[in-house]
């Protein structure tokens, strides 16, 4: 009997060992590609739209009407950049393109790899906000003192709903901390780029 129990417990342990594994997989890497998804096509978050032809949206601009677009800059508190919208409102008529730009700085002696993360408020318009280009598309790498400007180009989609007059965009910079990239601090009497 004891040794039926004991068999008994190792496919058990075996069973909940297989199960934590899933668990974890799934956590690395199903969950992330579901929110993803969830978030793209329901606006949930405040995800942004992205187009890849401008002429997709832009048919005819909506004249009748001007919507006011806000631009805010937050940096992580890990990541030792300034960040900042070189433009903190626009009016635009929606299906018109329109581009800003932001600027970042790395402040440290040390390469670094950044990410921008998007948000949009009200969230229920995130889908009517496109972008076709933004620095956010890919990681930025920023050598040590190394500033940038980066441009933002996107349209509000004329089908955004009567009642939404203002929209905020607002990214957050995170240091992406990749393995490798990171390079030794710029040693005394180095000049960094400016």
């Amino acid at each position: 009997m004891n040794e039926e129990r004991q068999k008994a417990n190792k496919r058990t342990a075996g069973k909940l060992s297989l199960a934590a594994v899933a668990m974890v997989v799934f956590a690395l890497f199903g969950l992330p590609a579901l929110y993803t998804l969830i978030c793209d096509l329901t606006g949930l978050g405040g995800r942004t739209g992205r187009i890849e032809k401008e002429q997709a949206l832009a048919e005819k601009p909506d004249t009748t009407r001007l919507v006011k677009i806000e631009f805010d800059a937050n940096v992580n508190a890990d990541l030792p950049w300034e960040f900042r919208p070189l433009t903190r409102r626009v009016e635009v008529h929606p299906g018109e393109v329109t581009t800003v730009s932001y600027y970042a700085k790395n402040l440290s002696n040390r390469t670094i790899v950044g990410q921008a993360i998007p948000a949009v408020t009200p969230f229920k318009v995130a889908k009517y906000f496109n972008k076709t280009e933004c620095f956010c598309f890919s990681q930025q790498k920023f050598g040590p003192g190394e500033d940038k400007e980066m441009p933002l180009r996107f349209i509000v989609d004329p089908d955004l709903p009567k009642n939404v007059n203002t929209i905020t965009l607002s990214y957050t910079f995170f240091d992406t901390k990749q393995s490798g990239v990171e390079e030794e601090p710029a040693k005394a009497g180095n000049a960094t780029p400016q």
